[in-house]
């Protein structure tokens, strides 16, 4: 299996095209144009849910495509045109005979079986199995190496970003949002190509009555492209527990109740009542003050221990169970989702990125499905486990959530918490028995995380002379743009074209995980070339053109990849299929190339949303960078990532003279006038 470090496990991206990949580019980017639509009936009936959808919210998921398996030709293809631009010719053609050899012998038998697998497997797709596993065998700390962070834009009405206010209201919008997906009435996941015809009250009443095994169909009819929802069953109730050498995904949706972490204490007081009702929210805001106002200081905190490598942390679990705290930790493992009170403000988006990136670890516990975290001055985010998805639910859930708390706070400046919630005997703080070895567990993960975490550098960069709107009328895709000043600016700082890495969702098909969309090809380098080290050589026209040609190529790469049409995912499974059958290895997967363009230097991922401030993970090889980026309407922002190995705040200087230099040439002019 290929190192998990060189396997970028992005968030999300964002992307715009045609037909069923425009429906993948929704399903990460959460852009979309449904319509909202609350019930109109009592209060009291709507209170817990966030709107009531006229088809069910899994209607479409037994109908979903499947995602194929790619011809092997064309595998070998589209990999030799993402090897051509880092190899030298003497490389290449090593490389070209050993990607040629899969097409007969072993390795062509092994690809006959996956698909052979694949056909008897028609509930799920070929890289599900395989994905999980390769997530939760991985034994490196989930901190910095796969958890993510996206944080929410500040409540537009200031007033409402007061920590105690704020929290309450996510937390009754994050249990609305639950309760009303796993009562069926959250709206499925539809992108909408002519949302005239198939976003409409009329043709959703007709959907519903479609039987399930047709439903896509139908929706396909009309230019609707569902996707699929099978990963929403692991937002709440989950976490993930660490085992020796794999470790497992526990849910238990018959609990009722809320994870809070302060000063590294772990409280717990229900959210739901014996019913399955929403706890009025002036209760919850109640037993929230009582969690900030308790003055208890922090000992050995827990938490860290979510931050060891997964083997070590195996250990001190079972340590934990042993010394008699088996019923603590079920709380943890079973509460609906993790909340975390920080007691700093943020200071800047740097600030903001380390500490919801990774915090100090003390008030985590990484392993949760998801945990909101809320700083001192209400500034919010979100931190995911990625076994369990990547991302397009819990992007969902944030646009949802800070649509509901924006738009229908459960509580506001006015509001009082409840004066008989009697928060001292419902918040329940968690005390747990710890020998001298488990403090001295405590004690050096604190010490593995302080350097892990001290070797991480962030920088931001805003480019203001133009963004989306500009780039849409030269006609030019701005994702593409976005990408080619990366290998620009990355050939300026360094002198390479390296390994790139952008993720893509595979969401339009059942059980769809993610694609990799190579960046990094010939167009780019010849154009990145032209730009970096010889404008005087070239025209603007000429310039130009490249950089046509380079958006063309880039929309070509991300339409195969939204359609399962890579070749990372195929080469993947097939090397898994090997190793679990206990076969040795075709040469193909010993080749140096191999391993190098899976050592992932410029490992990238886009977002816009409406809820989204920023996001942000770390580098994914120790010589990378981690690039989370966003092309906005007027403008391009980046918050990048990366260890001592590379110069982050130069490698923002290089992206944003390249970006210049992009745009100064879309304009018709030559570069440096």
């Amino acid at each position: 299996m290929a190192s998990l470090r060189a396997v970028p496990l992005n968030t999300v991206f964002s992307k715009s095209g045609t037909l069923p990949y425009l429906a993948c580019a929704f399903a990460a980017s959460g852009s979309c144009n449904r319509r909202q639509t609350y019930s109109t009936k009592g209060k009291d009936e709507i209170a817990d849910t966030l709107h009531r959808s006229i088809v069910p919210t899994m209607h479409y998921q037994k109908s979903l495509p499947r995602l194929p398996v790619p011809k092997l030709e064309d595998t070998i293809r589209r990999y030799l045109a993402a090897q051509r631009p880092l190899l030298d010719d003497e490389q290449y053609s090593k490389t070209e005979q050993l990607a040629q050899s899969l097409l007969s012998g072993a390795a062509k038998e092994l690809h006959e079986e996956l698909v052979s697998q694949d056909k008897k497997n028609k509930h799920t797709s070929y890289i599900s199995g395989p994905w999980f596993d390769m997530y939760l065998s991985a034994r490196e700390s989930v901190v910095l190496n796969f958890n993510p962070f996206m944080s929410f834009n500040p409540d537009p009405k200031p007033e409402y970003n007061e920590q105690l206010l704020r929290a309450t209201n996510m937390v009754v919008s994050a249990v609305r949002f639950m309760k009303t997906l796993r009562s069926g009435l959250l709206e499925p996941e539809v992108f909408h190509l002519n949302p005239a015809k198939s976003d409409t009250d009329g043709f959703k009443r007709l959907i519903r009555y479609v039987p399930a095994s047709l439903s896509w169909y139908g929706a396909y009819m009309v230019n609707a492209y569902p996707l699929d929802m099978s990963q929403y069953y692991r937002l709440f109730n989950s976490s993930r527990i660490p085992k020796q050498g794999r470790d497992e995904l526990f849910t238990d949706q018959r609990a009722r109740h809320l994870l809070v972490m302060r000063k590294g204490h772990l409280y717990v007081f229900d959210v739901l009542d014996q019913d399955g009702n929403l706890v009025k929210p002036a209760k919850i805001q109640a037993h929230l003050k009582f969690i900030l106002s308790d003055p208890t200081p922090p000992r050995f905190p827990l938490g860290l221990l979510t931050s060891e490598d997964r083997n070590v942390w195996a250990g001190l679990r079972q340590k934990l169970l042993d010394a008699g705290n088996q019923e603590a930790l079920r709380k943890v493992d079973s509460a609906l989702f993790c909340l975390c009170l920080d007691d700093e403000a943020m200071k800047d988006h740097i600030h903001t990125s380390h500490n919801m990136l990774h915090g100090d670890g003390q008030n985590r516990w990484f392993d949760k499905s998801f945990s909101i975290i809320l700083a001192r001055d209400g500034t919010a985010a979100i931190n995911f486990e990625h076994s369990w998805g990547d991302g397009v639910a819990v992007l969902r859930f944030q646009n949802e959530v800070f649509k509901d708390t924006t738009e229908r706070p459960a509580v506001n400046p006015n509001s009082h918490p409840a004066a008989d919630a009697d928060s001292s005997s419902a918040v329940q703080r968690l005390d747990f028995r710890l020998d001298a070895a488990l403090q001295d567990g405590v004690n050096t993960a604190k010490e593995h995380f302080q350097t892990a975490v001290s070797k991480l550098t962030i920088a931001a960069m805003q480019f203001q002379k133009g963004g989306k709107e500009t780039l849409k009328k030269k006609k030019v895709s701005p994702d593409a743009v976005a990408q080619l000043a990366f290998q620009m600016g990355f050939l300026r700082q360094y002198g390479q074209t390296v390994a790139s890495y952008e993720s893509c969702s595979t969401a339009a098909f059942k059980h769809g995980r993610t694609e990799t969309i190579r960046p990094a090809s010939i167009h780019t380098k010849r154009c990145s070339h032209a730009f970096v080290r010889e404008p005087g050589k070239h025209s603007v026209d000429e310039l130009r053109k490249m950089v046509e040609e380079c958006s063309k190529h880039h929309g070509q790469l991300t339409r195969e990849a939204a359609m399962g049409q890579g070749f990372d995912r195929h080469l993947f499974a097939m090397r898994y299929l090997a190793n679990s059958k206990g076969q040795a290895l075709p040469a193909f997967y010993q080749d140096p190339a191999y391993a190098a363009i899976n050592h992932n230097i410029l490992s990238t991922s886009t977002l816009t949303s409406p809820a989204v401030n920023l996001g942000g993970f770390a580098p994914v090889v120790p010589d990378g960078f981690g690039v989370g980026y966003g092309v906005h309407d007027h403008w391009i922002g980046c918050n990048v990532s990366s260890y001592p190995s590379r110069n982050v705040h130069e490698f923002l200087q290089c992206v944003h003279k390249s970006l210049e230099d992009i745009f100064t040439v879309l304009e018709g002019k030559p570069i440096g006038s």
